[in-house]
């Protein structure tokens, strides 16, 4: 039984705010690294990936739907990409990587010290693409959690790029936030499970990972994506607006 985890998501390729958690001590001290999707669709796809694999068996890895749409482009499943710098990262992806990508799995389940069973997956359980929010109503969370067995307490997922954590149905979902594409507030934000909980932000000189993430990537609109996800001009309001309609809730309840 594992003792300590920490849980990044969402790292979408900055390397710069990768490289800052990774320097925490309780990362560092932590017996598993647990990777909840959504890994290298940024501006540095290659390097992250690299990092993470340079790691070995401290990692644990779960696909994203970006880390499944990057493979499927470059396999020729699809044509196009909804996220604008998602083509472009595929393109950087060597054949290692590729098949890192589809050899990740949706979910990982791991026993944690005072926690039990966790789950870990990207969106939901059955689906990387699903959203769940922290205000989601309880029927919406009933349903997907449908299929998990009963000894599953605890889940982790991202993909909303918001940390949270709330109780559903007996039930404790965590939500880590973003390492590299943070909504509603500056940092790299990740978790740290094992007997308890803490969601955790690690700064990070904002300004000085802009300027590396310009220099070092050949995305042509790296500027204005640097600026605008490393300096979070979204805000949670904007983000639970968007995505409000995708969670079930204008439905009849």
């Amino acid at each position: 039984m594992l003792k300590r985890v920490a849980v990044l998501s969402d790292i979408h390729g900055v390397l710069p705010a990768l490289e800052a958690v990774l320097d925490e001590p309780e990362v560092r001290a932590a017996d598993r690294v647990v990777l909840t999707g959504d890994i290298s669709a940024g501006p540095q796809p290659a390097e992250v990936l690299d990092l993470l694999t340079a790691l070995g068996d401290r990692v644990a890895w779960v696909s994203g739907n970006a880390d499944r749409e990057l493979l499927e482009y470059r396999r020729g499943l699809r044509d196009t990409i909804p996220d604008p710098i998602a083509p472009w990262a595929a393109e950087q992806l060597r054949t290692d990587h590729l098949e890192l990508l589809a050899g990740l799995p949706q979910s990982l389940s791991l026993d944690l010290e005072g926690m039990g069973r966790v789950l870990f997956c990207h969106a939901t359980p059955r689906d990387d693409e699903e959203v769940v929010l922290v205000d989601s109503r309880l029927e919406r969370w009933h349903d997907v959690f449908s299929g998990l067995d009963a000894d599953v307490r605890t889940v982790v997922l991202g993909h909303t790029h918001m940390p949270f954590v709330r109780l559903v149905h007996g039930r404790l979902v965590i939500n880590p936030g973003s390492v590299g594409m943070p909504y509603g507030r500056t940092g790299a934000h990740w978790a740290l499970l094992g007997p308890g909980l803490a969601l955790r932000t690690t700064h990070f000189d904002i300004e000085a990972a802009i300027t590396d993430v310009t220099r070092n990537s050949s995305y042509p609109e790296i500027t204005q994506w640097a600026d605008y996800f490393l300096r979070a001009h979204a805000t949670d309001a904007d983000v639970l607006a968007a995505f409000g309609p995708r969670d079930g809730r204008g439905d009849p309840a």
